[in-house]
C-alpha cells in the first residue's frame, strides 16, 4: 500500500471511532482532502484511493492545477481560504463549494457569476486579525442576503479555531459554532482539522478538512 493508502486508512480510523464515541454515523462526516500546495498528482492519487472532496485555499493556484483535472468527473472541489470579490468570478467557475463566504457583498459577487453554488458561510469565533471571517451577530443578515441569491445554496457555517497543539483547545469554538448553526436551522459545520478533528465530530462537524494527516507536512517551495 502506498503511503498516502496508509495515511487514508488511519484518517478513516479515527473519524469513525470518533464517530463512535459521538454516537454518530461516521457516512455523515464528509472528509476533505486539503491539497493546497500539493501539485495536481496528489489530488489524482487521492481520487485513486477513493477521496473525492478535494479543499484548496487559493483560487490562483487551483487555476494552475485544475486543466490537469478534467477527468475526475466526479469531483469536487471546494475553496476554504480567503476570498476577495474581485476574484469570484473566476472562483464561481473553479469550485463547486466556498466554504469562505463572509459578506453579503461577496455572495452577491458569486451569484453574479450565474453558476450552482453550494456556500458556507465563514464565522469568525477568535480574536485574532489574521483570521477572517463574519462577526456571529452579522449572520442573521447575511443568512438572508445568501438565500435572496438564485444560484447560491446554503448548507451551513465553517470556522477556523486558533492553532494549538492541544486538541481539546477548540472545543468551545467548535460547540459554539454548532449553536449558531442550530439557531440558524442549518445543517452542515465546516470545522476540524489533522489535529482535532475527533474533537470537531465530537461537537456535531460534518466536514473535517484534514491536509497534514493525509500528505505530510507543505514544504513552500
Amino acid at each position: 500500500m502506498s503511503e498516502l493508502g496508509q495515511r487514508l486508512e488511519q484518517v478513516r480510523s479515527r473519524i469513525a471511532r470518533a464517530s463512535e464515541r459521538a454516537r454518530r454515523d461516521p457516512a455523515e462526516i464528509t472528509l476533505l482532502a486539503v491539497t493546497k500546495i500539493f501539485p495536481a498528482s496528489a489530488i489524482l492519487e487521492a481520487y485513486d484511493l477513493g477521496l473525492r472532496e478535494f479543499g484548496e485555499n487559493y483560487v490562483q493556484e487551483f487555476e494552475g492545477k485544475s486543466a490537469q483535472l478534467g477527468s475526475l468527473a466526479d469531483a469536487r472541489f471546494h475553496l476554504i481560504g480567503h476570498l476577495q470579490s474581485n476574484k469570484s468570478a473566476k472562483a464561481a467557475e473553479l469550485f463547486h463549494t466556498v466554504q469562505t463566504v463572509d459578506s453579503a457583498k461577496l455572495a452577491r459577487r458569486l451569484d453574479a457569476a450565474a453558476r450552482p453554488l453550494d456556500i458556507m458561510l465563514e464565522v469568525k469565533l477568535s480574536g485574532e486579525d489574521a483570521k477572517s471571517g463574519a462577526d456571529p451577530a452579522e449572520l442573521p443578515e447575511l443568512v438572508e442576503a445568501v438565500r435572496a441569491c438564485p444560484n447560491l445554496r446554503l448548507l451551513g457555517l465553517m470556522t477556523m479555531p486558533p492553532w494549538s497543539e492541544d486538541p481539546e483547545a477548540p472545543r468551545p469554538v467548535f460547540r459554539r459554532l454548532r449553536e449558531l448553526a442550530q439557531g440558524l436551522g442549518l445543517q452542515q459545520l465546516s470545522m476540524g482539522m489533522s489535529n482535532d478533528l475527533e474533537t470537531a465530530i465530537e461537537e456535531g462537524s460534518t466536514c473535517v478538512r484534514v491536509g497534514t494527516a493525509l500528505f505530510g507536512k507543505r514544504k513552500k517551495a
